[in-house]
């Protein structure tokens, strides 16, 4: 007969003694067990130890993770957490540099433990090493000239257990007085500072401007862009991933009219050539976390770009008009001086004409083309970089289209305008940064002037799929989707170049898109006759209960749902299953990422389906209407669903991805007899009953179908014939 479930065979270690095989048993108070424990090695006063996790954790053992012990797991007699950090509060104010640093160095190591994180910041040890790291006492300054290691260690050390304190979001940010921005802004700005205090400040500063609108601000008074810079030129990736994250935090917390002079000085530090050269194409590859804060970076420069997408011209704007002016003056060659010779009307006769010729669709006042938002003045700022920086190709352009038959021209303005419209579409001008994408594109960083050269090149695309699918005006709207999948599968290679883009372009041409298009077609079968239709419709329920215990099932697996904080590094977890009968939804959190399913006992709270009113999405959610930046985060609101209950009771999810957030929508909208309605039953539907319908529709004839598998063929005698592709 197979042991209680609640009793589980473990091992504990007690320092200096054999370690003990012991049954627990769940039931008991975690207090009765340690006392237990403590009787078996005659240790008096058991309410002055703890268990601990005998791995690399180290995490105490507290009645509410105390169900995540499993069988044969190895446990550790220890100091109650309260008892340790009450030793370590005393130990770092020792007055012995020996016993601070140990001391240190172990407050470090335990701060990642929740348990022990409360226990000493119900102590006040939060104050304590602020107080540390503000001080600078004459000791510590001596020490750091006659002994530069052990000072590094000591401060290491030291703001190593303050972001760890920090991190468990226990204490406010905005607690912290400038005396302390000061000292660590100033280990960032100097010149030769130990890597790991260096690391540790940056990291610091990154949490401060993101967690705290007051912090951004004296932040922002004591360190500048240009003391940053120096620490992207080395080779520790680390470092250079944390000084972009600071820089990334001061872009994005900074006020909207702060930010193009921002930009500006960006651009006076270099900042891009030197993170081309010293990140992008230095030999180390690039590390996730690099990748997510280069597509920050990235997001946050087009964004710039929003104003001037959302600005309509003003028609009666003579500084506007005056760029009109300008793109027909290259165009054409001709002075739009208004002091021409001829008769007014014969003026705004040639103007009209001219400006058909560019392709505006409003010949008389073309500035009315740019009063559509978006993407607004900022069409009429590509065309006019285009008409400067690439003239040749300009004018070639036009010209070529103005020679053309009326219905073959390809409208260089309104091509222009559509097109722009489209590159921010691609690009996401205007969104928030998405929390754990690294879709960055190396080629955005080769040149200051990105967007603008981006679009020249596909100004000239869009010119040249015009002429190879023979078009007329009334195809516009087909050749602009043409060039948009041209374009998207252009970048989908990560170009590291403009030039590299350029040549990929080149190879998909109008006839190649057809080929590809061809090709995936192909994969699709398209049954439209009615008896294929009807078998459809009749084998859809079948597919659609299939989809439906999928959800189900996986609901019963459970998922890891993270708590979002500002922060990114900072992952707090909680976990939601439910019961294999499909009554209760079992949930709870959890101190580190799960490596495989939780089991239901191990997670406290309890909601059963019974109570479930609705399951709402997005910005309906209560989480999602709460003030702060999860409201503008554009994908984390499509990853928002909230469980509501009771009258006002909810249970509020953010799922880790797209997929996840369509299962579990769609699992509980299931349990409360809805339809699914998500992307991925809409796909999985697809999928499968395509599959469905092309094994019924095989012609079998003649054909006997095997009862049984046929058998595993045996191994060959050698795998010479295997090639490694990689």
């Amino acid at each position: 007969m197979p042991p209680p479930a609640d009793i589980l065979k473990v091992a504990i270690e007690w320092p200096g003694a054999f370690p003990k095989l012991m049954e627990i048993d769940q039931k008991k108070p975690l207090s009765a067990i340690i006392k237990e424990v403590c009787e078996g090695w005659n240790l008096p006063n058991p309410e002055t130890y703890a268990l601990q996790n005998a791995d690399s954790t180290n995490f105490y053992v507290t009645e509410k993770n105390r169900n995540n012990i499993k069988n044969g797991s190895i446990l550790r007699l220890t100091t109650s957490a309260a008892q340790m950090a009450q030793q370590l509060h005393e130990r770092i104010q020792s007055s012995s540099m020996d016993m601070k640093l140990d001391a240190l160095k172990d407050l470090a190591s335990s701060s990642r433990d929740i348990t022990f994180a409360q226990e000493f910041i119900n102590l006040d040890g939060i104050s304590l090493l602020t107080q540390m790291v503000e001080s600078g006492t004459e000791r510590y300054q001596k020490l750091q000239k006659i002994m530069k290691p052990c000072f590094g260690d000591l401060l290491s050390f030291t703001l190593t257990a303050f972001v760890e304190l920090m991190d468990h979001g226990i204490v406010s940010w905005d607690t912290f007085s400038v005396a302390f921005i000061k000292k660590i802004a100033s280990y960032v700005c100097k010149s030769a500072m130990d890597t790991a205090v260096l690391q540790r400040s940056l990291a610091i500063l990154e949490s401060m401007v993101l967690n705290s609108q007051d912090l951004y601000q004296k932040v922002a008074q004591e360190i500048t862009i240009g003391q940053l810079i120096p620490h992207l030129q080395g080779t520790d990736q680390d470092i250079q991933t944390y000084t972009i994250a600071v820089i990334n935090a001061l872009f994005l917390k900074a006020p909207e009219e702060k930010r193009q002079e921002m930009a500006h000085i960006l651009a006076q530090k270099q900042l891009r050539s030197i993170i081309l050269s010293n990140v992008i194409r230095s030999n180390k590859p690039i590390n996730d976390e690099m990748a997510h804060q280069l597509y920050v970076l990235q997001v946050l420069t087009f964004n710039l770009l929003e104003d001037r997408m959302m600005t309509k011209m003003d028609p009666q704007d003579q500084a506007q008009r005056d760029i009109i002016f300008e793109l027909r003056r290259i165009a054409f060659d001709v002075e739009c001086d208004s002091n021409n010779s001829g008769s007014i009307e014969k003026r705004k006769s040639m103007y009209t004409r001219d400006y058909k010729k560019l392709g505006f669709i409003n010949h008389v006042n073309p500035a009315v083309d740019f009063t559509q938002i978006p993407p607004g003045m900022l069409a009429l700022d590509n065309m006019l970089y285009f008409a400067r920086h690439h003239q040749d190709a300009y004018i070639r352009i036009v010209l070529e289209n103005s020679s053309r038959e009326d219905k073959h021209e390809c409208p260089f303005g309104r091509s222009s305008i559509e097109l722009t419209k489209m590159l921010c579409e691609i690009l996401r001008v205007g969104e928030l940064p998405s929390e754990n994408c690294h879709d960055f594109h190396p080629m955005f960083f080769t040149h200051d002037r990105s967007f603008e050269e981006f679009f020249c090149i596909c100004i000239q695309l869009l010119n040249k799929t015009w002429k190879e699918m023979r078009a007329t005006s009334e195809d516009f709207n087909k050749v602009m989707q043409v060039v948009k999948e041209q374009i998207t599968r252009a970048l989908t290679i990560k170009p590291n170049s403009l030039d590299q883009f350029k040549g990929r372009l080149q190879n998909l041409s109008y006839t190649e898109i057809l080929k590809l298009r061809q090709s995936e077609r192909m994969n699709q079968e398209d049954f439209q006759s009615r008896p294929i239709l009807e078998l459809r419709e009749k084998i859809q329920p079948e597919i659609m209960e299939l989809i439906k215990q999928q959800r189900l099932n996986r609901l019963c697996e459970g998922t890891c749902f993270r708590k979002i904080s500002s922060r990114r590094r900072q992952d707090k977890f909680w976990y939601c299953r439910l019961s294999p009968n499909h009554k209760v939804l079992h949930y709870g959190d959890l101190e580190e990422s799960p490596q495989g399913e939780v089991p239901h006992d191990s997670l406290q709270e309890k909601l059963p389906v019974a109570d479930i009113k609705a399951v709402v999405t997005g910005k309906d959610c209560p989480h999602m209407k709460e003030k702060g930046a999860l409201k503008q985060n554009k994908e984390v609101l499509e990853l928002a669903f909230s469980v509501l209950y009771e009258s006002d009771e909810y249970l509020n999810f953010i799922a880790p991805d797209k997929h996840e957030y369509c299962v579990w929508t769609d699992g509980l909208n299931a349990l409360l007899g809805k339809e699914m309605t998500s992307e991925f039953t809409r796909s999985d539907m697809d999928t499968l009953l395509n599959m469905e319908m092309k094994l019924r529709l095989l012609d079998l004839e003649n054909i006997q179908i095997p009862e049984v598998p046929p058998p595993i063929p045996k191994e060959p005698s050698n795998y010479d014939f295997v090639y490694d592709c990689n």
